[in-house]
């Protein structure tokens, strides 16, 4: 059976990154919002047992956004909604990304109570002037005091997400971000290389010269200490940006997205995959709450791949992974090429990316493919 998610996106910041392009709002009713999300719940209840019984819930996940600008009865009540309506499973594994300042022990208590099994901080970096040069609205001293809370809070996992690359900040810098995630507690850290998204406030500063775009370089050496680092710290890469204690601190919904599992999207822009078939919602939360407060569905568009995109899907998204992708969905010129230049192994009929691969995955991706 293949295993059932739902993600659900909370689009409201308090402040908007400068490098941020996700679908957010600054301003916004969020008791509307968390209406609106208990109606679509309900409307993926009808739509799942149309056929029957429908699957437990494995995992859930709330991001946005800041999901922690709800408050955790808010956040409970959407968590008993799923429960009741579309029935969790047992040990399902129930995620919240919060920023570091959106919570105190009090809030962290409240979001174990409501059923929260793991946090995911939004920590970026460790150091000050990195933290200005993204805009971000928390201090080092907050950031690492959130994930010691959360371990204190008794959360079964604690996720620390950073940011490598950002204008300004130097491989010292990197390094002391790493070191003090984990000295803090997190068994789990996703470090991501900076982007310049279009229509981003980092976008137009590196477009008129303000600030220099990230060095493919410097990106590849960052990438490389990091994982450097978090193996010597116990942590093991399952997924090209993701590493984690084995086997407990792994983020089992993200791994749905990238085995291609199915999964129902609550909220503004929120996506959903189900055997084949995927739709995304309207993006702004007006919009979207207007559509279910009349009983229409939130989606906006919908498409089903076909075989030859959903093989094409399937390379892009199994090839991040440490366990690796059938080579038989490779193209096997291309494979014997990159093999040839150190870029991937393939052992067993599986073909997994070394890391050089990995430092240059979209590449490999697109031979592979």
């Amino acid at each position: 059976m293949i295993p059932l998610g739902v993600y659900v996106h909370v689009p409201f910041c308090l402040s908007r990154c400068g490098y941020c392009d996700f679908n957010t709002y600054t301003t916004g009713d969020r008791g509307a919002y968390v209406d609106a999300a208990l109606a679509e719940i309900d409307l993926a209840a009808r739509v799942l047992h149309a056929d029957g019984p429908a699957r437990p819930v494995a995992t859930v996940f709330l991001g946005g956004g800041t999901p922690t600008l709800l408050t955790p009865a808010q956040i409970g009540a959407l968590l008993a909604r799923i429960d009741a309506r579309l029935g969790l499973a047992p040990g399902a594994e129930v995620t919240v990304e919060a920023n570091p300042d959106s919570v105190d022990a009090a809030a962290l208590d409240g979001l174990r109570a409501a059923g929260v099994t793991r946090m995911s901080f939004g920590v970026q970096s460790v150091r000050e002037h990195v933290l200005a040069a993204l805009e971000r609205s928390h201090g080092p001293r907050r950031a690492l005091q959130a994930i010691r809370e959360a371990r204190a809070a008794g959360f079964d996992g604690v996720s620390a997400d950073l940011i490598y690359g950002t204008p300004g900040e130097s491989a010292d810098d990197w390094r002391a971000s790493l070191e003090a995630v984990l000295e803090a507690g997190a068994d789990h850290v996703s470090a991501y290389a900076l982007t310049v998204e279009p229509g981003t406030r980092l976008h137009a500063q590196v477009r008129r010269g303000a600030r220099p775009a990230p060095d493919p370089d410097t990106l590849a050496d960052r990438y490389a200490a990091a994982d450097a680092l978090l193996s010597d710290a116990g942590l093991r890469w399952y997924e090209l940006s993701n590493w984690a204690r084995e086997p407990r601190g792994r983020c089992r919904h993200n791994l749905g997205y990238w085995r291609s599992h199915d999964w129902w999207g609550i909220g503004p822009g929120a996506h959903s995959h189900l055997a084949g078939t995927r739709w995304w919602n309207l993006a702004h939360p007006a919009r979207y709450a207007a559509a279910l407060r009349e009983g229409r569905s939130p989606a906006q568009e919908r498409e089903t791949l076909e075989p030859a995109q959903r093989r094409l899907e399937r390379v892009m998204l199994e090839a991040r992974l440490a366990e690796g992708l059938d080579r038989d969905l490779c193209d096997p010129a291309a494979l014997e090429r990159l093999r040839a230049g150190g870029l991937l192994r393939a052992d067993d009929g599986r073909v997994v990316l070394t890391l050089r691969g990995r430092q240059v995955a979209d590449a490999v991706v697109r031979h592979l493919a």
